[in-house]
């Protein structure tokens, strides 16, 4: 079951639903500032983007809604976020996980549309950069350790389209990242070229705003 697919097969639901009101709702989009938070659900992926090897975390920061017609805005977001893959492992040798654990500060710039009053959509890209990084394990071996951001990309971008329900001043959404960009750097060892890790950040996200204005 692919992540991304879930998630467009939910968003289609949600436009069916709403585009058949269109008319009689009253879709004015409106300034705002605020703060935002939520769970998130991360993986990293080389070809397909799936529902193994999920990591829980969060994320938090501030948004800005800013018209530029009645029903269209741009939306720049400043947020702390966590990302990464989990792994477990069940052999002869040993049982237990790994989780590769990744934090970001990211600048997401969306379009919003305002479908009705209370239901928009949006749709963008992102930009992260690496602040810290570390592997933990439990079972059999119990570890953590920092990793050396160094040795990563430290640079993350990708493609972002979510939902969003409004019930002033708070809202409630769901939002799908896709990397672009690998997370682990090119280097050369001994004549041979290779990227470690190399995959890309899959990223949904559960989220609750709260507009201050």
């Amino acid at each position: 079951m692919k992540m991304q697919s879930n998630f467009l097969c939910a968003l289609t639901l949600f436009l069916t639903a709403s585009f058949g009101m269109l008319h009689a709702q009253d879709n004015n989009v409106n300034t705002e500032f605020g703060v935002k938070g939520g769970f998130n659900m991360s993986n990293l992926y080389q070809n397909d983007a799936d529902d193994e090897n999920v990591l829980y975390g969060f994320n938090a920061g501030v948004y800005a809604t800013l018209p530029v017609s009645d029903f269209i805005a741009i939306q720049p977001e400043l947020l702390f976020t966590t990302k990464g893959a989990e792994l477990d492992y069940n052999n002869a040798f040993a049982s237990g996980n790994a989780k590769f654990k990744l934090n970001y500060i990211e600048l997401p710039l969306l379009v919003r549309v305002n479908i009705t009053k209370n239901f928009n959509v949006h749709a963008g890209g992102y930009a992260s950069y690496l602040v810290s990084s570390k592997v933990t394990g439990d079972g059999d071996f119990n570890f953590e350790e920092e990793v050396d951001t160094d040795d990563l990309n430290k640079f993350d971008a990708g493609i972002s389209a979510g939902v969003g329900v409004d019930f002033n001043p708070i809202s409630v959404g769901l939002r799908y990242n896709y990397g672009l960009t690998t997370v682990g750097k090119e280097r050369t060892v001994g004549g041979t070229t290779y990227t470690f890790p190399d995959a890309k950040n899959s990223n949904l996200t559960l989220y609750v705003s709260y507009k201050l204005n």
